[in-house]
């Protein structure tokens, strides 16, 4: 038994409510879709999104690298020595952790098919409900707690608020937000990088000084600046994630070395796949660091493997899985839905997709 076949495929699905942060706007998602075949036919699916502004991942780099790199490597091996081809994967190439991602997670959904059972058994885990979180918008304080009264209606209870786009006006759109829904909800805040170390523990104090109660701050300055990220962990009471900081194994080192985080988001885009995924939750843990795993703005695909991840390995909080949630329309045929604030696996082989379109 081998592989026959690595085909890409590129998909574009547009949102139902614009996607906004301190880095970019989003109305689609544009990603890159890989399928490995074997030679009984059946297919496992991974999915690359592209994402500029976080992973500089782009549909042409990442088909580049599957068809011209990765996908040749693969044809004509054994599916299912499945730790070997994924190791393979992670040596051939520098970067393209999206593609490699995409790769990675093909080759986990297809070795679950052939073994007949869901990509959540093949991880070591048995539950197929994930809750996630949803997140707001970047926007006016007044928007924002309109669409904050509106998710808890959904059934949200963990509301994500873009912020960092705005440091003096951001203790304004917390506030709003936390008189709009009640100190029920959870609430996080995620700047992507939008603050400098000064900001960021101005507001954060603000906030907690006002007793806004939030869980947690993603990813307060520029990913490249430990120091300063450090500097605002050492400042505030409220725990710190690190997101952009952290792609692979090697970054995560550094944030423990300098004590610049409490808690990691894990992304399959960002480290290249379920494998690397796991060894950063390990390394965590090991550390005493906190972890959700997130998303970037991708589909089913990617948001499928990624709850399988958290079902299998859980993490520290609710992690942040609500990106397919965006979609006005799901792009492949079976797979993922989301019941209120839980993400629905499928009880089916690998994945569930059925198809593509």
């Amino acid at each position: 038994m081998s592989i026959s076949a690595v085909r890409t495929h590129r998909l574009s699905a547009d949102l139902h409510t614009p996607f906004v942060t301190a880095l970019r706007r989003a109305t689609t998602v544009e990603t890159l879709v890989v399928e490995v075949v074997d030679t009984d036919g059946r297919s496992g699916f991974g999915e690359a999104p592209q994402v500029w502004q976080v992973t500089g991942a782009s549909i042409g780099g990442s088909r580049d690298c599957v068809e011209q790199m990765l996908g040749p490597l693969l044809v004509g091996r054994d599916p299912d020595d499945l730790v070997a081809r994924c190791a393979e994967v992670r040596r051939a190439v520098v970067g393209n952790e999206a593609a490699k991602a995409a790769v990675d997670t093909a080759l986990h959904d297809l070795a679950a098919r052939r073994l007949g059972v869901p990509l959540v058994r093949l991880l070591g885990g048995t539950t197929l409900r994930v809750p996630t979180d949803v997140t707001l918008s970047a926007g006016a304080a007044g928007d924002l707690a309109a669409t904050a009264t509106r998710r808890v209606t959904d059934g949200f209870t963990v509301l994500k608020l873009k912020v960092g786009t705005d440091a003096a006006g951001d203790l304004a759109r917390v506030r709003a937000v936390r008189e709009a829904v009640g100190p029920k909800p959870r609430l996080r805040l995620d700047a992507n990088q939008g603050w400098t170390p000064r900001e960021a523990v101005r507001v954060i104090t603000a906030i907690e000084d006002a007793g806004l109660d939030i869980e947690l701050v993603e990813q307060p300055v520029h990913r490249r600046d430990l120091a300063g990220l450090a500097w605002v962990s050492d400042r505030v009471r409220t725990p710190i994630l690190a997101d952009e900081s952290v792609f692979d194994a090697r970054d995560l080192v550094e944030v423990i070395r300098h004590r610049a985080a409490d808690m990691i988001n894990v992304k399959l885009a960002k480290c290249g796949g379920l494998s690397t995924a796991r060894t950063l939750l390990d390394l965590s843990a090991t550390h005493g660091l906190g972890t959700i795993v997130g998303s970037m703005m991708e589909g089913p695909i990617g948001l499928g493997a990624a709850a399988s991840l958290v079902a299998a390995y859980g993490t520290s909080s609710v992690s942040d899985l609500d990106a397919a949630w965006w979609l006005a329309g799901s792009p492949v045929r079976g797979g993922i839905r989301y019941d209120g604030a839980t993400l629905v696996l499928p009880d089916a082989p690998g994945l569930g997709v059925d198809g593509i379109g």
